[in-house]
C-alpha cells in the first residue's frame, strides 16, 4: 500500500476524515463481522483497556468479553439500523470485572463496538437534560431560545465557551449565540468562511450529530489491521471515538482550546448550524452526558424549526398588513402614483434592506442608503432586461452590472419589484456590502499561537478570509423575502391595472381568508409546542434507563413531526392508510405479514396528530414484544366507516410471543388508552389476549371523512414477497431528476454501489427533456415529484409515451402530490434507504410493479389542457 498523501491546507477539503485509521484515546474499539461473532479489527489500546493478553483478531467475541456481554452487544446491534446511530449499553460488566459504557452500530458490513469507562451515575445527566428541555420548551422566540440554550449548555456541561453557529446560504457561518468565561474574548457576531468546515465534515455532521474531541493534543490510537482482507479501511463515520483531522486539532490549539464538542442543528434534513463547545484544557464527557447533550441538540433543532415557522407566519402577517393598508387607501384615491410614492416607507417595511428607491413614471423617490440618482436611472434601464414582469434579485450586483462596483459600499445587492406590466416602473431594494457593516469584534490586541501551518488556522485570519470572500457582496435575499416581493408585485399590478371597487371587494375577501389561515397556523404551532413539552417533561417510569427514555422520546417526537408535516403540507390532515404504511414500513420483513384493509379515510389535523402517536406506540410495541418481534408473526389492521360517519379501527396481532398484561401503566400505554377518548371524544380498548394483542378504536365522525375525490383505497399488504434472490442490477442505466444536490448525491451513491450506471442527474424538467431528446433512453428513471416551484409532470409524460419505466420520489407524506393521471406509478418516499431503492428497482425490472401508466387518451387530454 502506498503511503497516504500528507494532509495540509492545499488538500484538506478532500481529506478522508471518515477513515482516519485511528481513534481518540478516551476509549477503545473492537470491529467484528456483521453478526458480531468474530473480531476482525481492534484499536491498539484495547489490550490495556480491556485487560487482554494478546491481539484479539480472529477470536470470537464471546471469548474476549464473555457470553453475557456478547449476547447483550448482539441484542443492542439488532436495535440499531445499518448506517444509523449507535445503540447504547450503560455500566456493562466486561472482562476482568471492569465496567464499561458501550456504543454499538453496524456500517458497511462491520459491527463496530466502542468501549468507554463506565460512569456510576447515569441518572444525573438524564434528569439534568429533562430539566433543560423543560426550560426551553416554553420559549417563543428564536433569539431567546439561542441565548438561553448556550447558557444552559455551559452550566450543564461545564465548558469554558459555548457558541451557536448559523450557516449562511454560501456555506459561511456566523456566531449568533455565546456563553463564556468572563476573561475570554468574545466571538459573538463574527463570520467565518465556508472553507473552515470542509464539505466532507458537513456531511459527517449530518450522519453523526455529535462530535467530541477530549484532548486537542491527543495521540491517535491506530486501528489494526489498517485494511481488511478485501483491502478496505474501516469507515468510522458513525463512531464517537473517531480520530480527528490534524488540521482541525492545530486550529483548536492555536486558539488555546484543549477540548471541544460539536452538536449538529439539523432542520428539514439540512445542516442549519452547530452548537460548538470549547474548553481550554482536556475535557472528557461520559457517554450519559454525551447522550443528554445529543438529545438536547435534537430537541433544540425541532423547537427552532417550529419557531422559524411561527416567525415566518408573523412576518407574512406583517407584510400582508402593510400591503392591505396600502390597497385599502388605493381604492379611495384618484392619483395612484402619488399614493405609492408617499407610501415608500411602508414598502421598506416589507423586506429588510438598507435603502429603497421607487422609479415610477420617470420620477425617483428614495429612502435610506441608496446609489445616486444617475446610477439608479441606469439600474432602472438595466432592470428592464432582467425583471421581465417578475421580481429579480442578486447579492452580487457588480458581477452582473459592471458599473455597480463604483457604489458597492452603498448597494452591493439589489431586489427589483416591477410595479406594472409595462417595463420601466420599479421598486428597488438595496443592501450594502456585508464587510461595510461588520468588523472584527474580538480583542484586537490578542495574539494567537500558531502551529506548523501558520496563522491561517486562527479565528482572526478566518474572519479576514471571509471578508475577502464576500467583498462586493451583500447579505443574500432569502426565498421568503422573494415571496414577499412577488406578493407585493402581484398586489400592486392589480391595483394599477384594475383600480376599481370590484377589485377592492375581492382583496377584502382575500384579507379575511389570509387572516384566518394565519390564525389557524399560529394556533397549530402553539399546540404542537405544548404537546412536545408534555412529552419531554412526563415523569420517567421506575427503573427506566437513559437509553429507553431517549429511544421512546425520539420515536414519539418523530411521529409527531411526521404528523405535523402532513398537516401543514396537506389540507389540514392526512390519510389513515398513508399514516399506517409510514409507521409500519420499518418493520416490513419476509418473515412477518402485515395486512391493511379499509376505505380511503381522511382525518382532520387533530385526529391525525393523535393517531400518529397512538399508531407509533402500537407499532414499536409490536416490533419489540408482539407479533412483529419474531418470524411468523401476523398483524391485521382493518377499518370501516359506519352509518354515523364514525371510523372503527381494529388492530389484531397473532403468531407472536405469549402476551401478558403490563405490570404497570407506562406513558406509552397511557397514550394508547386515553388519547382518543380524551382528545377526540372517541373510544379505545386494548385486550392482552394470550395469542396476541387486540385493540379497537373509534374516531367520531366530526374528525373523519371519505376522500370522494380520489379512488377508494384498495386492500394493502405490507407482506414481503417470498424470499427470493434479487436480480443482478449491474449494467442497468438509470436517470435521476432531483433538485436537491445532497439527496441526488445520496441516490447516486446507492445506485452506483449496486453497479447501476447513473447516466445523468438533472434538477429541472427543461434540462431533462433536452437530454432525453438527444441521447439514448435509460432503462429506468427516478423522478422527484416537486422540483422547486414546478413539478416533473412533463418528464413523466415523456417517459410514459416512450415506454420508459420510472418511479416517483417524494418527501410528502401521502400521495396527494402525485399529478393525475400518474397516481398508478409506484412511489419511493424520502428519506431514501438502500434496501427500499434497490427493492423497488428489482420489482420494476421484474415487471412486478404497475408501469402501464396513464392511457394515451389521458395523456393527449393532458397535453391539450396544458396547451390551453
Amino acid at each position: 500500500m502506498n503511503s497516504p498523501e500528507k494532509t495540509d491546507l492545499t488538500n484538506c477539503d478532500v481529506e478522508p476524515i471518515h477513515i482516519p485509521g485511528s481513534i481518540q484515546p478516551h476509549g477503545c474499539l473492537l470491529a467484528c463481522d456483521e453478526t458480531a461473532t468474530e473480531i476482525v479489527r481492534y484499536s491498539e489500546n484495547a489490550l490495556s483497556v480491556l485487560g487482554l493478553e494478546g491481539p484479539p483478531v480472529g477470536q470470537k467475541l464471546n471469548a474476549i468479553v464473555g457470553r453475557e456481554l456478547s449476547h447483550s452487544i448482539r441484542n443492542a446491534l439488532t436495535r440499531s439500523r445499518d448506517g444509523g446511530g449507535s445503540s447504547l449499553l450503560f455500566g456493562a460488566a466486561g472482562p476482568n470485572d471492569l465496567h464499561f459504557d458501550i456504543a454499538v452500530h453496524r456500517f458497511k458490513g462491520a459491527a463496530i463496538i466502542e468501549f468507554e469507562p463506565a460512569e456510576h451515575d447515569v441518572a444525573e445527566p438524564l434528569e439534568l437534560s429533562r430539566t433543560m428541555l423543560g426550560r426551553i420548551a416554553s420559549i417563543s422566540s428564536t433569539e431567546k431560545l439561542v441565548s438561553n440554550s448556550v447558557r444552559l449548555l455551559q452550566a450543564m456541561l461545564d465548558y469554558d465557551r459555548v457558541m451557536i453557529y448559523q450557516f449562511e446560504p454560501d456555506g459561511s457561518g456566523q456566531v449568533i449565540g455565546e456563553a463564556k468565561r468572563p476573561h475570554l474574548e468574545s466571538f459573538m457576531g463574527q463570520y467565518f468562511p465556508a472553507t473552515d468546515i470542509p464539505q466532507q465534515a458537513r456531511e459527517l455532521y449530518l450522519k453523526n450529530p455529535i462530535r467530541i474531541i477530549s484532548d486537542a493534543n491527543f495521540k491517535p490510537i491506530p486501528v489494526v489491521p489498517v485494511l481488511d482482507a478485501s483491502g478496505e479501511p474501516l469507515d468510522l463515520s458513525f463512531a464517537h471515538l473517531r480520530s480527528v483531522s490534524p488540521i482541525h486539532c492545530e486550529y483548536l490549539r492555536n486558539m488555546g482550546v484543549g477540548a471541544s464538542m460539536s452538536i449538529s442543528i439539523i432542520i428539514d434534513g439540512a445542516l442549519w448550524g452547530l452548537i460548538a463547545c470549547h474548553h481550554y484544557g482536556p475535557r472528557t464527557l461520559s457517554m450519559a452526558e454525551r447522550v443528554a447533550a445529543e438529545l438536547f441538540g435534537e430537541f433544540f433543532s425541532l423547537h427552532l424549526n417550529a419557531l422559524r415557522h411561527k416567525q415566518s407566519l408573523d412576518a407574512s402577517a406583517s407584510a400582508r398588513a402593510a400591503l392591505d393598508g396600502l390597497l385599502q387607501q388605493a381604492v379611495q384615491v384618484q392619483d395612484i402614483n402619488a399614493l405609492l410614492r408617499s407610501q415608500l416607507s411602508e414598502f421598506a417595511r416589507l423586506i429588510p434592506a438598507d435603502g429603497v428607491a421607487m422609479w415610477l413614471d420617470g420620477t425617483l423617490t428614495v429612502t435610506g442608503t441608496t446609489p445616486a440618482e444617475a446610477d439608479i436611472r441606469e439600474l432602472a434601464n438595466f432592470a428592464t432586461t432582467v425583471a421581465e414582469g417578475h421580481i429579480w434579485a442578486t447579492h452580487k450586483l457588480s458581477d452582473i452590472f459592471p458599473g455597480a462596483g463604483a457604489f458597492s459600499d452603498l448597494a452591493a445587492g439589489m431586489l427589483v419589484v416591477p410595479l406594472s406590466q409595462r417595463p420601466g416602473d420599479y421598486v428597488m431594494y438595496f443592501r450594502r456590502e456585508v464587510v461595510q457593516t461588520l468588523d472584527w469584534a474580538g480583542n484586537p490586541e490578542k495574539s494567537y499561537e500558531t502551529g506548523p501551518l501558520g496563522d491561517r488556522l486562527t479565528p482572526r485570519k478566518s474572519f479576514a478570509i471571509w471578508k475577502e470572500t464576500v467583498r462586493r457582496q451583500s447579505k443574500p435575499w432569502t426565498e421568503e423575502e422573494r415571496q414577499f416581493g412577488e406578493a407585493a408585485r402581484a398586489a400592486l399590478v392589480g391595483v394599477i391595472l384594475e383600480h376599481s371597487e370590484l377589485l377592492a371587494d375581492e382583496r377584502s375577501k382575500a384579507e379575511v381568508r389570509q387572516r384566518m389561515l394565519n390564525q389557524e397556523l399560529n394556533h397549530r404551532v402553539k399546540n404542537i409546542l405544548a404537546v412536545i413539552k408534555s412529552l419531554v417533561t412526563h415523569p420517567t417510569g421506575k427503573g427506566e434507563t437513559l437509553e429507553t427514555y431517549v429511544e421512546a422520546l425520539r420515536g414519539r417526537i418523530q411521529a409527531l413531526s411526521v404528523a405535523h408535516d402532513q398537516v401543514i403540507r396537506g389540507d389540514g390532515g392526512g390519510g389513515l392508510i398513508d399514516l399506517l404504511e409510514a409507521e409500519l414500513l420499518p418493520y416490513r420483513s419476509e418473515k412477518n405479514t402485515i395486512n391493511l384493509e379499509g376505505p380511503d379515510v381522511w382525518m382532520d389535523a387533530r385526529s391525525f396528530s393523535i393517531m400518529a402517536l397512538v399508531l407509533h406506540e402500537l407499532s414499536t410495541n409490536a416490533a419489540k414484544y408482539g407479533a412483529l418481534s419474531r418470524p411468523g408473526g401476523h398483524l391485521d389492521v382493518a377499518w370501516k366507516v359506519d352509518d354515523t360517519g364514525a371510523c372503527d379501527i381494529k388492530w389484531t396481532e397473532t403468531g407472536g410471543p405469549t402476551v401478558e398484561p403490563p405490570g404497570r401503566e407506562g406513558f406509552g400505554t397511557v397514550l394508547i388508552n386515553r388519547s382518543i377518548p380524551f382528545d377526540l371524544g372517541g373510544e379505545s380498548s386494548v385486550d392482552y389476549e394470550s395469542d396476541g394483542l387486540k385493540a379497537a378504536f373509534r374516531i367520531p365522525s366530526r374528525h373523519v371523512s371519505l376522500r370522494t375525490e380520489r379512488a377508494t383505497a384498495q386492500p394493502s399488504s405490507i407482506e414481503q414477497p417470498a424470499e427470493r434472490s434479487r436480480q443482478d442490477l449491474s449494467g442497468r442505466s438509470v436517470l435521476i431528476v432531483e433538485d436537491q444536490m445532497l439527496i441526488a448525491l445520496e441516490l447516486e451513491q446507492i445506485l452506483e454501489t449496486a453497479g447501476i450506471d447513473v447516466i445523468a442527474t438533472f434538477s429541472s424538467p427543461r434540462e431533462t427533456l433536452a437530454f432525453l431528446s438527444a441521447n439514448p433512453l435509460p432503462d429506468a428513471a427516478f423522478i422527484d415529484v416537486k422540483l422547486g416551484e414546478t413539478t416533473s409532470e412533463e418528464v413523466a409524460v415523456f417517459l410514459a409515451e416512450n415506454k420508459v419505466p420510472f418511479l416517483f420520489a417524494t418527501g410528502y407524506f401521502d400521495s396527494s402530490a402525485i399529478p393525475q393521471p400518474f397516481d398508478v406509478i409506484p412511489i419511493v418516499r424520502k428519506p431514501y434507504s438502500r434496501e427500499a431503492i434497490l427493492s423497488r428497482l428489482d420489482e420494476l425490472f421484474s415487471e412486478r410493479l404497475p408501469q402501464q401508466g396513464p392511457d394515451p387518451d389521458a395523456l393527449s387530454d393532458r397535453r391539450r389542457t396544458d396547451g390551453n
